[in-house]
C-alpha cells in the first residue's frame, strides 16, 4: 500500500492525476473539500462537528481535519491513500507525519507537479467544464468538438468556475508559494521528494508518476 501527497499549484493537474490513481491503481483520493462535505452528512460525531463549524462560518481547525483524514485511514485502502489539498502548510505536514507514524503507516512519496507560471495562467484561463459529467475541455488544447456541447454526454452545460481568471489566478498562486510551497523543501530534506512536469502531455505526467511509485 501506498501513501502519496500530490503537491503543486492551483491548476497543476492533481485532480486529474488522482482520478487516474484511483481508477488504476485502486488507490483512495483524500480531498479536503470532499471530505468536509462527506463528514457534514455523515452522522458521525466528528462529522457533527464539521456541521457545527461550518454552520457558524468558522474555519475548519487543522486538528479536525486531522481527524477526518484519520477516520478515513482506519477504513483502509488496497492501493493506498493520495492527499491532494493537504498539507498546504508546515504545520499540517507534522500533523500529518505524526498521524502516519501513529497508526504505523508511511509516506511513500511526495510528487511535486513542477508548472511555468505563464504557462499555468494560460491553461486555466482558457479551461471550462462540462457541468453534467465534469469533463475539461480548453479553448486552445481541447476544445469541444461541437461548440457548446460536451463531447462526453452531449450536455450544453459547459461552464467556466468564477475564479479561472488571470487576477483570481495571481492571488491563488501568491497563497500558494507564501504557505505551501515551503513544503518541497520540508519533503526534499525527508528524501521523499520527487518532481515531475505539470505542463507535460497528462499520458507522459501519469506515465512519470507510475515510474516514482513502481520504484517505491
Amino acid at each position: 500500500m501506498l501513501n502519496i501527497i500530490l503537491l503543486g499549484p492551483p491548476g497543476a493537474g492533481k485532480g486529474t492525476q488522482a482520478k487516474r490513481l484511483v481508477d488504476e491503481r485502486a488507490m483512495v483520493q483524500l480531498s479536503t473539500g470532499d471530505m468536509l462535505r462527506d463528514a457534514k452528512t455523515s452522522g458521525t460525531e466528528m462529522g457533527r462537528k464539521v456541521a457545527e463549524v461550518m454552520a457558524t462560518g468558522q474555519l475548519v481547525t487543522d486538528d479536525i481535519v486531522i481527524g477526518l483524514i484519520k477516520e478515513k485511514l482506519t477504513q483502509g485502502a488496497g492501493g493506498g491513500f493520495i492527499f491532494d489539498g493537504f498539507p498546504r502548510t508546515l504545520k499540517q505536514a507534522d500533523a500529518l507525519g505524526a498521524l502516519l507514524d501513529g497508526m504505523g503507516q508511511g509516506l511513500a512519496a511526495v510528487i511535486e507537479m513542477q508548472v511555468d507560471d505563464a504557462a499555468l495562467v494560460s491553461r486555466i484561463t482558457g479551461r471550462y467544464t462540462c457541468g453534467n459529467c465534469g469533463e475539461v475541455y480548453h479553448d486552445i488544447t481541447r476544445p469541444a468538438k461541437v461548440s457548446g456541447t460536451c463531447d462526453a454526454c452531449g450536455s450544453h452545460d459547459l461552464r467556466r468556475r468564477v475564479d479561472d481568471n488571470e487576477d483570481a489566478l495571481k492571488t491563488r498562486l501568491m497563497e500558494y508559494y507564501k504557505k505551501t510551497s515551503p513544503l518541497i523543501g520540508y519533503y526534499y530534506a525527508k528524501d521523499k521528494l520527487h518532481s515531475v512536469d505539470g505542463l507535460a502531455e497528462m499520458d507522459h505526467v501519469s506515465q512519470a508518476i507510475a515510474k516514482v511509485l513502481d520504484k517505491g
